[in-house]
């Protein structure tokens, strides 16, 4: 070759490269760096095919960033171990980790620093007790989110990640998450994804793009100037007139397909020039493919055998790890990897200590040139070796994904059982599946003994981790493992999750008949008593078996709850006999003993829940609302996410009651975040219904629609908790004015509730609305017998708040003295009671029906007050009727207060209060999904209103405002 020609045959140094075209990117990139230092979080996505730049321009970047900030994490997105839960957080944080002491870690891991810690340790191990599924993975991503927010309160952050597209789902979701609430914090979240290929999943990488703060940037094609630069530098001078123009047209100006077609050129001894072209459009296949191959042909036989190990190992390999994959001694190796370095293939990583390819397309094309059978054996060596080497069991088990089901040795099963585990508990339960399957064989169906490994445990655990992916198949192989396991703890929670399974299935039936047959093979009376509560609760959602049970049952609700499994029949009881009012009084004092005496992880959170429920329907809101809000507090601890937004939406339904409107929205908002739709089940109509509600009571009939138009398709509707979607649609049409509407669907949800037996006014208020449809209707005597069903059924069950509800509705039907005398009595039921929205509504009705009757200042009085309550709850619509009834009394109301704590707007006490029980405003934000911003602004209307400069003040003024009530 002449003098001057660059010596790397493949690709020149990439110190040596300098940017070309891509100034406009560079300096947008700059400008995101400079506003995250300020304070102003951003992200900015590259788009673009192979080889047009991307990772250089990212390389650029982070040289470019100033040495006093941002602080800069890398990781890059790998085909072969985007199976690999966490594996791009890792490689983002794990460089930090070593340099913190543990008191240091502990503050920055912060609330839900255990599940993050052990996401970034990759050092994951489940207790028997901790059921490893979907629902952890909030918790998780979360003190991730609240990781890297610590950090960047230290020193602002620039996060790059190149090949986003080949990163794994559970690095993919926590990036999602971090972008969804990325603004106000001082990070820049850079990612680069290749157009048109399979992205691990598209829809996360879409949901980062669709972010207000996102920046799309889409390098485009070289210039004329940019390919002269690659000429000049491969060739070492220019070329030959119209040699840029034509290699512009074969190539679309990419420059790594540029570069290829010179490396082409240069290797067979050509120049840059036009007539040379045809040498390189002779050859088959892309450029890129056949610089690679031109390369290796020309190395010895053990460089090719290095690259083909370093290409089944993947980018990082060690050096000892790749020599004993490519069979080559320690010196005969490192000569190997040096000679592909020279040639532009490989670079050395890890201070030396691995190797990795200069482009990720160089390994796919050595790894298309192997026959499928190879690859696989030769996945499953590097696996053997890896775990030799003290690699990871996900590393391990990546390589065995690559082989032929099903795996049966021993090691290899083990490998994959750990694997299993770390990546259920970090959210990435599709992983643990398809990590367990593959130790059976592949038809899909339950194996017969002979298939299966020598440990049948992997059936249990295989069952356990579908349940949150493939309840089906969960039940499937569930059931095919109770025939091999056998000691009574796992026993326990083998058909506990088979019942919970069969449940969710739809399959009540099975699950009760299933309890009732197999809860005696445990041979553990406790554990026997909490499999029987199971079941009970398992009744309650089949009619049938419902039926059964409550007649024959004997619901003794009286015992101390000495042990869990006593405590967990006491708690199905109470909830059964709750929605009842005979036995309302009774199931709350059972429920109490169950909640005081309840021993943190110990019993389960599901019978917690249980008990508050009967709490709710014993005519309790507050006391439900602080048991739940205890439930959800060793839910979120245990990570167990789904139980969580269960209870945030069933203690909705008790703030609700209470009147706190504003609650009731951020924690149905919440919830149904939290939560996806696919994992709600029958239980989705529960928040939905109550949202309904409390949208109405506000005033958003727009939002109520939105709520109410909720996909119900993939949902069984032969349910109770459908009955409360019926009576919030009804109430809703009500609301519209289509009486006719709200008559069939509240009729409806009433029929069902009678077949279900919820015949307690408490639990439901089906029976007030459709008393409201039918005066709409004109038919009162309709009206009045259900009101006069539930009042007496309220004072049976000393159910006080139903009691005045139902008098309400009775006065409706009554007219002059008798009516004003009903309110009275409803009044005087509610006195004392927390709940404020009935009592201002009742207050409003009150203060109406006074003026009726002549007593005007009394009715000024009453309606003032009813006016104020609903203004403090922010019952708009209910404000704009006492107003109105207070200007036909010849008042002048008084206006909304402008300053002082009443005058706050509830969405401004909100956030007041939790600003004075410590949060800090990212916290708020968090809580309430606002913007950071948001909270801000609320916050500075706060204090101008109530005349104080900041937090430390706001407390006093608050606890004045409580002290002169």
């Amino acid at each position: 070759m002449t003098d001057g020609i660059h010596t790397d045959a493949f690709e020149c140094r990439r110190d040596r490269l300098r940017l070309v075209n891509r100034e406009e990117e560079m300096a947008s990139l700059l400008a995101l760096a400079q506003d995250a230092r300020a304070g102003s979080g951003g992200i900015a996505l590259l788009e673009g095919t192979v080889g047009i730049g991307k990772s250089l321009l990212l390389e650029r970047l982070v040289s470019a960033l100033p040495a006093d900030g941002p602080r800069v994490l890398t990781a890059r997105g790998d085909a072969l171990e985007r199976d690999f839960a966490f594996g791009v957080v890792r490689q983002l944080f794990e460089p930090l980790l070593t340099t913190f002491d543990e008191p240091r870690l502990t503050r920055l891991l912060g609330c839900g620093g255990r599940s993050a810690a052990q996401a970034l340790s990759g050092e994951l191990r489940l207790s028997d007790d901790l059921i490893a599924t979907e629902d952890m993975a909030y918790a998780v991503f979360h003190g991730l989110y609240r990781f890297t927010s610590n950090l960047a309160a230290e020193t602002p952050l620039a996060i790059v990640v190149d090949d986003a597209h080949c990163a794994d789902m559970a690095s993919l979701r926590f990036l999602t998450h971090l972008a969804r609430r990325i603004e106000g914090l001082p990070v820049l979240l850079v990612l680069s994804q290749r157009t048109g290929d399979k992205a691990t999943d598209a829809a996360l990488l879409g949901d980062i793009a669709g972010q207000p703060v996102c920046r799309v940037l889409r390098p485009g094609p070289l210039t004329g100037e940019g390919v002269g630069h690659l000429v000049q530098t491969v060739f070492g001078h220019g070329a030959d007139e119209g040699f840029h123009e034509a290699c512009l047209a074969i190539t679309g100006g990419n420059p790594l397909l540029v570069h290829s077609l010179l490396t082409v050129l240069w290797l067979g001894g050509r120049m840059p020039t036009v007539d040379d072209l045809p040498y390189v459009t002779a050859h088959d296949g892309p450029f890129f493919h056949e610089a690679v191959r031109s390369v290796l042909q020309r190395q010895p036989e053990s460089a090719t055998a290095a690259a083909r190990a370093l290409a089944v190992l993947g980018d990082g390999a060690l050096t000892e790890v790749c020599a004993r994959l490519a069979g080559l001694d320690d010196a005969t190796h490192i000569t190997a990897m040096r000679a592909l370095r020279s040639n532009g293939l490989v670079s050395e990583v890890d201070d030396g200590r691995g190797w990795s390819f200069n482009h990720g397309l160089i390994r796919e094309v050595i790894v298309a040139e192997l026959p499928p059978e190879e690859l696989g054996k030769a996945h499953r060596h590097a696996a053997r070796l890896l775990l030799d080497a003290g690699a990871r069991a996900e590393q391990v088990a990546g390589h065995l994904l690559m082989t032929t089901r099903p795996v049966t040795e021993n090691w290899a099963v083990t490998v994959l059982r750990e694997a299993a585990r770390e990546a259920s508990f970090r959210g990435a339960p599709a992983l643990a599946v398809e990590l367990l399957r593959h130790c059976l064989p592949e038809d899909g169906q339950t194996p017969e003994e002979g298939q299966l490994p020598e440990d049948k445990s992997v059936l249990m655990e295989l069952g356990l981790a579908e349940a949150a992916v493939d309840p089906q198949a969960s039940v499937r192989h569930l059931q095919a493992a109770l025939a091999y396991v056998r000691e009574p703890p796992q026993r326990f929670r083998l058909l506990s999750s088979l019942a919970s399974g069969l449940v969710r299935c739809g399959q009540s039936l099975q699950a009760v008949r299933l309890l009732a047959e197999q809860a005696p093979t445990v041979r553990d009376a406790d554990l026997q008593r909490r499999l029987e509560g199971q079941r009970l609760m398992a009744s309650a959602e089949d009619l049938t078996s419902l039926g059964v049970t409550l007649e024959e049952y004997p619901f003794d609700i009286s015992r101390p709850g000495n042990t869990p499994g006593e405590r967990a029949l006491i708690a199905a009881g109470a909830g059964l006999c709750s929605v009842r009012a005979v036995r309302a009084q009774e199931s709350a004092a059972a429920a109490r003993r169950v909640l005081e005496s309840s021993v943190p992880g110990v019993d389960s959170p599901f019978f917690l829940t249980t008990a508050a429920t009967a709490l709710l329907y014993a005519g309790l809101p507050d006391e439900a609302d602080a048991a739940y809000q205890r439930v959800m507090d060793i839910t979120r601890q245990n990570q167990q996410l789904v139980l969580y937004g269960l209870c945030q939406a069933l203690r909705a339904e008790a703030q609700y009651r209470l009147g706190a409107l504003p609650e009731v929205l951020a924690a149905t908002r919440s919830a149904l975040k939290v939560v996806p739709p696919r994992h709600w089940g029958r239980t989705l109509a529960l928040p939905i219904a109550t949202r309904i509600h409390a949208l109405i009571d506000s005033g958003d009939l727009a939002g109520a629609d939105a709520a109410a138009a909720q996909d119900f398709s993939a949902t069984s509707l032969d349910t109770w908790q459908w009955n409360e979607f019926l009576c919030a649609r009804g109430r809703l049409r009500l609301a519209h004015q289509d009486p006719k509407g709200a008559l069939a669907d509240l009729l409806e949800a009433g029929r069902r509730e009678h077949r279900w037996t919820r015949t307690s006014p408490a639990v439901s208020s089906w029976w007030f609305w459709t008393g409201r449809a039918h005066l709409a209707l004109g038919a009162p005597a309709a009206a009045r017998e259900l009101a006069e069903d539930a009042v007496e059924r309220a004072r049976q069950g000393k159910l006080t708040d139903a009691l005045g509800t139902g008098l309400r509705l009775l006065a409706t039907t009554e007219t002059g003295a008798r009516k004003l005398g009903v309110l009275e009595e409803a009044l005087s039921a509610l006195e004392g009671s927390p709940a404020r929205l009935e009592r201002a509504r009742t207050l409003v009705d009150y203060g109406s029906t006074l003026h009726a009757c002549g007593h005007t200042e009394a009715a000024r009085e009453a309606l003032r007050q009813g006016l104020d309550l609903a203004y403090s709850l922010g019952a708009e619509p209910l404000r704009a009727q006492a107003n109105d009834a207070l200007l036909a009394t010849g008042a002048r109301p008084r206006r909304a207060t402008s300053s002082g704590v009443e005058s706050l707007t509830p969405s401004e006490a909100q956030v007041a209060r939790m600003a004075v029980a410590g949060g800090t405003n990212r916290e708020i934000a968090e809580e309430l999904f606002v913007t950071q911003r948001t909270v801000e602004q609320h916050l500075t209307s706060v204090y101008r209103k109530v005349g104080v400069s900041g937090r430390r003040s706001l407390g006093r003024v608050f606890e004045s405002e409580r002290a002169a009530k």
